[in-house]
């Protein structure tokens, strides 16, 4: 897992490196669109988590037509939403760009690259989908071979095509689309070994996983919704409000090296939780998920202490403008200051959605980015006039207060019962 989330990690990097070279509004416009985008794959992640928690215990307990049908039924409810809300995105983008509260300059930009984005919308929701499945089964290595190939054809594609072809910028979309669908017909090729029982479609097995993942779906929208409030509250500021939105762009692609990987154990942490409830293995379960969580949290802070020491060499390779530099080298050495305690609460959070407890992690991210972040944001920028720093010192508390929350959570073992 976190290999595969390696994989992403430098997929993001390509794409940040790539809008940075070809100029600062392309960099700012990109770091928009991608939260944009990553609403729409919100149902993807929301019904991939209520798969895993199903399906990591089905095929623990060894119920192969059961698993045949659950599988099978995932898949299609996965592609036949995907696919409207591709539709609806292409659609949606130009009235979106429209209404939506960011500088001018930018909105034509964020129009062509979001309806290139949208096209590749129901392949994203197959690979997204099928990657759960097969972690659940313990084929991670199918699903690693999966993203290796995403990873190199999106790269590769984004070199070409916006350096060596007149389409330009487009390309960094344009990428994905083609490296996502790649991946999903390779992981639906081996995920065909699960469904020779029967490919039955169970509208039970659609209304468990829902009722597993909804939370993890609204959790989702939380974030990227206010990941899209933030730039909008930086939009807001009175100075170089266009550089601010260029670093945080770049700043978060290289922040992903570190979250990446506390997401991966997030969901190592899922099917290892799930896989030991299904056999029985409670006490296994609680200690297996503290274990990943002590593991996972080590190595954050290794990568911390790395980002930081490297922060002002790292920086200069995504941009080439001074404000942009120095804007992102200040939010790295703010923000990595709570990234352990970010690694914490998500693993921590992924062994309570292997068990079913996908509840507490949208809790959490209500009180702390709803109730925490966002409108102290606010208040910084909008009424008192602050920098961007009091935003990055904003974002830290929110992630202490989710760390303690979460941490009660899981040592109460509620959610063993």
């Amino acid at each position: 897992m976190t290999l595969i989330m390696f994989f992403e990690f430098l997929i993001g990097m390509a794409d940040i490196y790539i809008a940075g070279r070809v100029g600062k509004e392309i960099q700012a416009t990109y770091g928009f669109v991608v939260q944009f985008y990553f609403i729409f794959i919100i149902i993807a992640n929301a019904l991939s988590i209520g798969a895993v928690s199903v399906v990591s215990r089905l095929f623990a307990a060894g119920d192969k037509s059961v698993l045949a049908k659950t599988v099978w039924s995932v898949i299609v409810t996965t592609a036949m939403v995907g696919a409207v809300l591709s539709a609806a995105g292409i659609f949606a983008t130009h009235w979106f760009m429209e209404f939506i509260n960011i500088p001018v300059e930018l909105k034509p930009y964020g129009t062509q690259l979001g309806k290139i984005y949208a096209c590749g919308l129901v392949f994203h929701y197959l690979l997204v989908s099928t990657n759960g499945i097969l972690r659940s089964c313990k084929m991670i290595r199918s699903s690693l071979l999966t993203m290796a190939i995403v990873c190199l054809m999106n790269i590769g594609l984004n070199f070409f095509i916006v350096f060596h072809t007149r389409l330009g910028f487009w390309g960094i979309a344009l990428s994905t689309v083609i490296s996502v669908f790649a991946g999903s017909i390779v992981n639906l090729w081996h995920c065909r070994a699960f469904m020779r029982k029967g490919r039955v479609f169970s509208f039970r097995v659609v209304r468990d996983v829902i009722s597993i993942g909804w939370p993890a779906g609204a959790t989702q929208a939380l974030w990227q919704v206010h990941s899209m409030v933030m730039f909008l509250i930086l939009s807001s500021l009175p100075e170089k409000s266009i550089e601010i939105l260029a670093a945080l762009a770049a700043g978060i692609r290289i922040e992903s090296a570190i979250f990446l990987p506390a997401i991966a154990f997030n969901m190592a942490n899922a099917v290892i939780v799930g896989n030991l409830i299904g056999e029985g293995k409670k006490k296994d379960a609680y200690r297996g998920g503290l274990v990943t969580m002590f593991m996972g949290t080590g190595i954050v802070l290794l990568l911390t202490v790395i980002v930081i020491a490297g922060a002002s060499f790292i920086a200069p390779l995504l941009s080439n403008n001074e404000t942009v530099v120095a804007e992102t080298i200040r939010y790295l050495y703010i923000s990595m200051l709570s990234e352990p305690f970010m690694a914490l609460w998500v693993i921590l959070g992924g062994g309570l959605s292997g068990a079913g407890d996908t509840r507490s992690f949208m809790y959490n991210v209500v009180v702390g980015i709803w109730l925490v972040r966002v409108p102290l944001s606010y208040i910084c920028v909008v009424l008192l006039g602050l920098s961007a720093a009091s935003v990055w010192w904003t974002m830290n508390l929110s992630q202490f207060i989710m760390a303690a929350f979460m941490t009660r959570r899981y040592l109460q073992k509620k959610w063993l019962v």
